[in-house]
C-alpha cells in the first residue's frame, strides 16, 4: 500500500496521537495539512511538529494535499465539519462520537449519511488484546457467544466492544443501569502523575444490555484510563468455553477441557536485540493478532489508531467500509440510553433509528 497522506482538522490532545503516529511511521503516514482556528496554536504546531497548518478552513480544503481528513474536534461541532467536508467531496475519518445527541445524529444522517464517504475512528476493536479476543470469539472455538462483560472503556467505546464480542449489529436491546460513587486516591490524568495525596470521588456506571439470548454487561469508572490501581476486566462466555481477561478455557469435546492464555509477545526483553515493540498476541500456539506496524514503538492505543488510518487510506481509494457512520451512531445512541437508564433506574428499550440497515 502506498503512503497514506491525510489532513488533520483539530489540534487538541487527541489530534497529537495522529501526529505521533505519522512521526513514528513516516514511510506509511504523512500529515499533509492541518487546520486550527487559533493562530498561536497554529504557530506552535508548525514549530513542534513541522507540519503545514492553516487557520482558514477554505485554504485547508483548497490545498487538496491529502486523500482524506481526520476530524478531531469536540462532538458539538463534529457534524458541522463533516457536512462541510462532505460538500467539498472529501472523505472523512471522524473521531467519536459523530454528534452530541440523537437529534443531531439523526439530522446528520439525513443530510449526508446515505451517500457521504465517512468512517468513524472507533479504535478499541483494533487494540491488540481486544482484537485477539474478538478473533477468538468469532473463531467458533468457544461456541455461540452469549455474554460479554466489559470493563475497559467508557460509554460508546465500551458499547462498541460489547457489540463486537457478541457479534451484534443493529438489533434492539433492553438496557438497565445504575450509578455508584466511591472514594479513591487521585491518580494520573492527561497532565501527568499526581503531585500529592488527595482523595476524590470515583463515579461508576453499571449497565446490562439484553439483546434477547445475548447479554452485555458494562462496568466502568473513568479512573481506569490512567489509574495504577483500577484494572480493566473482560469476560466473554460461549457455550463451549470462555475468556477471562487473558485466560481461555474451552471444551474440545464433552470431557476434554483445554486451558490456554492470550500472551503478548514483545521484543527487547533480556538479551533480545530486535528493538522494543509488540510483535503480536498468541494463544494456543497460534497468532491471534500480529502487529502490522512493528517495529515502530507505539502504545497499543496508537497501534489501534494507526490501523484505523491504514483502513481509511484503503477506503478513500475505493476499499471496504470498516467502521461506518451508522456503527458509530449506534454505539453512541446505546451509550446515551444506558446513561439515561442509570440515572432514572428504569429499563429502556431501544428503537430502530434512521441509520440502521434494519429500518
Amino acid at each position: 500500500m502506498s503512503k497514506v497522506q491525510f489532513g488533520l482538522l483539530g489540534g487538541g490532545w487527541r489530534a497529537e496521537f495522529y501526529l505521533r503516529i505519522a512521526k513514528q511511521l513516516p514511510e506509511q503516514f504523512g500529515v499533509s495539512a492541518m487546520f486550527v482556528r487559533n493562530p498561536d496554536k497554529a504557530e506552535e504546531l508548525r514549530r513542534v511538529w513541522g507540519v503545514t497548518v492553516y487557520t482558514s478552513l477554505e485554504d485547508f480544503i483548497s490545498s487538496a494535499a491529502y486523500s482524506f481528513v481526520v476530524l478531531s474536534v469536540p462532538r458539538e461541532v463534529c457534524a458541522e465539519y463533516m457536512i462541510k467536508l462532505t460538500a467539498a467531496g472529501i472523505p472523512v475519518l471522524a473521531e467519536t462520537p459523530p454528534a452530541p445527541d440523537i437529534e443531531s445524529m439523526t439530522e446528520l444522517w439525513k443530510q449526508v449519511g446515505a451517500t457521504a464517504r465517512i468512517q468513524i475512528a472507533e479504535q478499541y476493536l483494533f487494540q491488540p488484546m481486544h482484537a485477539a479476543r474478538i478473533a477468538l470469539a468469532r473463531s467458533g472455538r468457544l461456541g455461540e457467544i452469549s455474554q460479554a462483560q466489559v470493563s475497559a472503556a467508557h460509554g460508546y467505546h465500551g458499547i462498541s466492544l460489547i457489540r463486537q464480542l457478541l457479534g451484534i449489529g443493529f438489533q434492539n436491546v433492553t438496557i438497565r443501569g445504575q450509578n455508584f460513587q466511591s472514594s479513591i486516591l487521585k491518580g494520573s490524568d492527561r497532565s501527568g502523575p499526581p503531585v500529592a495525596e488527595e482523595v476524590i470521588n470515583s463515579n461508576q456506571t453499571l449497565g446490562t444490555l439484553d439483546f434477547g439470548g445475548k447479554l452485555g454487561v458494562f462496568d466502568f469508572v473513568g479512573d481506569q484510563y490512567f489509574s495504577w490501581i483500577r484494572q480493566n476486566r473482560i469476560l466473554v462466555r460461549g457455550e463451549r468455553g470462555e475468556i477471562v481477561n487473558e485466560r481461555v478455557a474451552w471444551l474440545e469435546d464433552f470431557d476434554s477441557p483445554v486451558y490456554s492464555e492470550l500472551r503478548r509477545v514483545d521484543t527487547g526483553h533480556g538479551g533480545n536485540l530486535e528493538g522494543f515493540y509488540l510483535k503480536g498476541i498468541m494463544g494456543d500456539r497460534e497468532w491471534l493478532y500480529r502487529n502490522p506496524f512493528a517495529p515502530a514503538r507505539l502504545a497499543e492505543d496508537e497501534i489501534a489508531i494507526a490501523e484505523s488510518l491504514a483502513r481509511m487510506g484503503r477506503y478513500a481509494q475505493g476499499g471496504p467500509s470498516f467502521y461506518s457512520l451508522a456503527e458509530g451512531s449506534q454505539d453512541h445512541y446505546l451509550a446515551m440510553l444506558m446513561t439515561q437508564a442509570a440515572a432514572t433506574g428504569e429499563a429502556i428499550t431501544s428503537v430502530t433509528q434512521v441509520w440502521s440497515p434494519l429500518g
